[in-house]
C-alpha cells in the first residue's frame, strides 16, 4: 500500500487499469472511516471524488505522485457534498485544464453557482472518451441520497465508480478486496441509515446490475472486485424487504 502522507497515512493503489485508489483514513466514528477518491488515468485525465476543503493537500499530493495535476481533465462528482466537492474550487486553481464534471440536475441546483469555471454537464447516459477508458454517466437520483445523484461505468475495465453504495467501516480497509462488503456496509447502515429509500430503489439499482461491472469502486472502504451485478441485485433485494 504506497502511502504518500505518512502523517495522514494518505495511500494510492492501482485498483483496475489506469485506475488509482486514493484513500485517506479519518476518525469519524468508532473503528476507523476512510475516504477515497478514484484517479483514471489517460489522455484527459479523471478524478471521481475530491474530498473536501481540509483533503485538498493530502488528495493533490496523492495525485500528483501519480501525474502532474495539469493532467487532470475531469474533476467529477457523484452529488453535491462536502466530501465529494467541498475542494472543488482548490483543484480548479491547482489544475488549469479542469473542469467540474457532473449530471445535468447537480449542475442545476448547485455547480454552475459554486464552481469558479463553468461545468461539464453529464446527460444521462452520455458517454465520454478519456482515451483508451470511456465513462458513462447514470443518473440515480436518491440512490441512495440526492436528487442530483449519479455514476459513473468505465467500460474498459468494467468499473463501476459507484460514490455511497456499498460504505463499509475501518480504518486501514484493504485496497481492493474479493471477501464481503455487503455484510459491512449493511451492519453500518443499521446504525448509520444514510438511504433515502426512495421506492424506485429496484429499478436503480438493476439499471446498475445491467452495466455487469466486476470492480466496485466505493468511496468508503475497500474497491471490491467479483459479479457486481449478482451483489447489486442483493442490495436491492435488502432495500425491497425494508
Amino acid at each position: 500500500m504506497p502511502i504518500t502522507n505518512a502523517q495522514s497515512g494518505t495511500n494510492v493503489n492501482e485498483i483496475a487499469y489506469g485506475i488509482y485508489r486514493i484513500s485517506t483514513p479519518i476518525d469519524a466514528i468508532p473503528g476507523g472511516f476512510t475516504f477515497n477518491q478514484y484517479l483514471i488515468v489517460d489522455d484527459d485525465a479523471l478524478l471521481f471524488h475530491m474530498g473536501g476543503r481540509r483533503l485538498f493537500p493530502l488528495v493533490r499530493e496523492a495525485v500528483a505522485s501519480v501525474i502532474p495535476l495539469t493532467r487532470l481533465r475531469y474533476l467529477a462528482l457523484s452529488h453535491f457534498e462536502a466530501d465529494e466537492c467541498g475542494s472543488l474550487n482548490e483543484w480548479l486553481a491547482a489544475a488549469p485544464n479542469a473542469a467540474a464534471l457532473c449530471g445535468r440536475i447537480a449542475a442545476m441546483t448547485s455547480v454552475r453557482d459554486f464552481a469558479d469555471r463553468p461545468p461539464r454537464e453529464m446527460a444521462d447516459g452520455e458517454t465520454l472518451s478519456l482515451g483508451t477508458h470511456e465513462v458513462r454517466w447514470l443518473d440515480m437520483p436518491h440512490m441512495p441520497h440526492g436528487w442530483e445523484c449519479g455514476y459513473l461505468m468505465e467500460h474498459r475495465t468494467r468499473t463501476l465508480l459507484c460514490g455511497d453504495l456499498f460504505t463499509q467501516p475501518g480504518s486501514k480497509p484493504a485496497p481492493l478486496t474479493e471477501t464481503d462488503i455487503l455484510g459491512p456496509s449493511e451492519a453500518l447502515r443499521s446504525h448509520l441509515d444514510y438511504f433515502s429509500h426512495t421506492r424506485n430503489s429496484r429499478a436503480l439499482l438493476e439499471r446498475l446490475a445491467a452495466t455487469q461491472p466486476s470492480v466496485l469502486a466505493c468511496m468508503h472502504g475497500s474497491a471490491w472486485r467479483g459479479d457486481g451485478a449478482a451483489l447489486l441485485r442483493e442490495l436491492a433485494a435488502i432495500l425491497e424487504r425494508g
